[in-house]
């Protein structure tokens, strides 16, 4: 789903959303629902593609935990109300690329239970930063890997990495909600919004 760059978005006073960031938000660019039915579109493509393999699920943390969370539940239903049962791990692993709304050219990539365990298994990942992660799974020669995103922001960078299954292209905007956080905040609020300038300098650090 493709979200122009003169898409006004919702206003705030339609939805309901955490009283401590009122005025700290510009308006509601995603509201949760569609995000959960567009999460379940995106299960049932990649169940369709990935056959009878067996699933590595690589949540990349923390921002990516919301997504991942139900894109594996969806997965898991599908799975229960087929003819064929799709074997499912999960592990976790954190990518710190952002300082206050500024991406950082260095990449820290901190957790995973043991990487080595992805040798020759399909990987799902789901997350906003693949590149540095991609190049470090594909040592452990796993038999796939798919790349699965909530969130594709338009930019003018010509290389900008395109993940196997989106949700949403949104403009290149700074969002916040579902677990996407601005300096650990409103990772509590349901609905993907754009922070304001109020918003970044309560928030700054």
């Amino acid at each position: 789903i493709q979200i122009s760059d003169n898409w006004p978005g919702y206003s705030l006073d339609l939805f309901t959303y955490p009283q401590h960031y009122y005025g700290d938000l510009e308006y509601v660019l995603i509201p949760h629902g569609i995000i959960v039915d567009r999460t379940e579109r995106l299960a049932k493509d990649i169940v369709q593609d990935i056959g009878d393999n067996d699933i590595v699920v690589l949540c990349v943390l923390k921002g990516g935990y919301k997504f991942c969370a139900d894109l594996v539940e969806h997965i898991k239903n599908l799975s229960r109300n087929s003819e064929r049962f799709i074997s499912m791990k999960v592990d976790f692993v954190r990518l710190k690329s952002y300082h206050n709304d500024q991406s950082m050219e260095d990449m820290q990539i901190m957790g995973g239970d043991d990487l080595s365990k992805l040798t020759g298994k399909d990987i799902v990942g789901t997350g906003r930063t693949m590149k540095v992660l991609l190049n470090t799974i594909e040592k452990y020669k796993p038999k796939m890997i798919k790349v699965a995103s909530l969130l594709v922001k338009r930019t003018s960078q010509p290389d900008g990495y395109r993940p196997d299954y989106y949700g949403f292209e949104i403009p290149d905007l700074f969002v916040v909600g579902y677990a996407l956080d601005y300096n650990e905040h409103f990772r509590d609020l349901n609905h993907i919004c754009v922070i304001n300038d109020h918003g970044k300098a309560k928030y700054r650090v």
